[in-house]
């Protein structure tokens, strides 16, 4: 077998992690010694053992590692974190060649676990292969904030409401079970005070079982002002309330204030960097779509397009500040019962 057909073993079980790994890459890993496939392993779930060494664990005989080939999806951890340096470890086990899929880009790693395997000895070769599991995680940080998807359901003639401050359900089962995979994929959901009056959203994860569920984040002026009625407030899933006034009441440990005077789409994303978080789902309202996409913070749209019409004095979609934007998206659409998804991605 090639390195390529190696690196897509060691994709596969990469995959195995998808949705468990929070912040951390889903990682996979595999041994190869003369040919002969010796073990293989994946990063399990955040703070649980990174791929080489659940591989390196699942050795028949520890011994067998010194003088394999380890393939790895992502460049081996140099540093301290929640699990001692992978790139050392492979040297201590006396690894002879590690073939990377992508160097890893995270400023804690980039190129320090090769420069590790090389000043060991180690023969190290980097693939760039394609690394369709871990878009977000790049994206954090090579462009230094989070990936931003905008999500909202419209009707044919391109309405959210039926009527100001009126809820309406627009799409069916289908779509609505799809919009519940949808945040389990991100780590913050965003929306404005204005729809968590209107909606009265608990912002959760239904019916898709998922390890982290997403930091749900609502932009306030006033957060001392919510009624603590709101179904947002009736489960312990970590709440950030972005206000603009200073808060003066005792929260909960699951609910954290955040005072700026200005949180503008820009000061959004330095703050979520700050704290981390690599994917926002922005959920609404309007407006607030309509604001980041005047700030060209628009990397995807996810739009369930429901066949009917509103008419009359409907929200549409997307209202507000505008911007023509040029940079063109690519489409792809997926049935979903009566309902249309509609998926819309920049190139980055």
């Amino acid at each position: 077998m090639t390195d390529f057909e190696y690196m897509a073993l060691a994709y596969q079980q990469a995959a195995k992690g998808q949705g468990l790994t929070w912040t951390n890459p889903c990682v996979g890993a595999i041994l190869v010694k003369q040919g002969h496939l010796l073990a293989m392993g994946y990063h399990h779930s955040f703070g649980q053992p990174h791929a080489e060494v659940d591989a390196l664990q699942h050795l028949a005989d520890p011994k067998a590692a010194k003088g394999a080939t380890m393939y790895v999806t992502l460049e081996p951890c140099s540093h301290f974190g929640k699990t001692p340096p992978c790139a050392k470890k492979l040297v201590a086990v006396g690894i002879k060649r590690v073939v990377i899929g992508q160097q890893d880009p995270n400023p804690l790693v980039s190129g320090k676990g090769i420069a590790i395997l090389k000043a060991a000895g180690i023969q190290v070769t980097v693939l760039q292969y394609p690394d369709q599991l871990n878009t977000t995680y790049h994206f954090f940080y090579r462009h230094q904030r989070p990936l931003i998807t905008l999500k909202y359901a419209m009707s044919l003639d391109g309405k959210i409401n039926g009527a100001p401050n009126q809820r309406t359900i627009l799409t069916g089962q289908a779509a609505y079970q799809d919009s519940q995979q949808l945040r389990a994929a991100h780590q913050a959901i965003l929306i404005g005070e204005n729809t968590l009056t209107v909606d009265n959203p608990a912002l959760t994860v239904r019916h898709v079982k998922t390890a982290h569920p997403p930091i749900r984040i609502i932009l306030v002026r006033q957060a001392d002002t919510l009624s603590h009625d709101l179904q947002l407030f009736q489960t312990k899933i970590p709440i950030w309330l972005l206000a603009s006034q200073p808060s003066r009441q005792d929260w909960p440990d699951h609910v954290s204030v955040f005072q700026d005077d200005h949180w503008t789409p820009q000061a959004i994303m330095a703050f979520l960097y700050r704290q981390g978080v690599q994917s926002l789902l922005v959920e609404g309202g309007s407006q607030i779509q309509a604001a980041f996409t005047a700030a060209n913070l628009n990397d995807c749209l996810v739009v369930y397009l429901a066949p009917l019409m509103l008419g009359g004095g409907g929200l549409p979609a997307v209202f507000g500040t505008s911007q023509t934007q040029h940079t063109p998206f690519q489409i792809t659409t997926r049935q979903l019962d009566s309902d249309i998804r509609i998926d819309a991605r920049r190139n980055f």
